[in-house]
């Protein structure tokens, strides 16, 4: 995946207007960012092209689907297994996510699970993956904020 650029001011205020109405045409972000209609898509492309842009799934909240209980997984591994070890985590549907960490944990493993028992069964699996020395498992209790970039664009926007 090739690296992001940093982002322009000009940028940054075109994925605010993005942000905030993430169904609006070219020409609705044009208008709304002040931009022509042209430099608003060789933009969004040249954003897309260097990997600035990532996915737009919509977030879909995994209480909605069955799964109201969300922890972290820290994990130890073995170092040579680390590919190993990342490819089987993309195989469990119930990992989120994967942050390889520095310092004495390997990585973050962000999972749901349908109530405890399940997530004893998820916990065990990463558990199970040959190369997995060691896992902690934390529940998450409430989410206090969350996930967002807006703060940022905005900072970005004002330079």
């Amino acid at each position: 995946m090739p690296k992001p650029e940093r982002i322009d001011p000009t940028d940054a205020r075109l994925l605010l207007a993005l942000t905030e109405h993430p169904r609006a045409t070219t020409v609705a972000l044009a208008e709304q960012s002040g931009l022509s209609r042209n430099t608003v898509q060789a933009r969004l492309a040249s954003l897309d092209r260097n990997a600035t842009l990532r996915s737009f799934a919509r977030r879909v909240d995994p209480a909605a689907l069955g799964y109201p209980l969300t922890a972290f997984v820290t994990t130890q591994v073995t170092q040579r297994r680390l590919d190993e070890v990342a490819r089987a985590l993309a195989a469990v549907p119930e990992v989120l996510q994967v942050y390889g960490l520095s310092g004495e944990t390997d990585l973050l493993v962000h999972v749901v699970a349908t109530d405890a028992d399940d997530l004893y069964r998820v916990a065990g699996q990463i558990l199970g993956i040959p190369g997995v020395e060691r896992t902690n498992t934390a529940l998450v209790m409430r989410q206090l904020v969350d996930y967002r970039l807006t703060p940022l664009l905005r900072r970005a926007a004002e330079r």
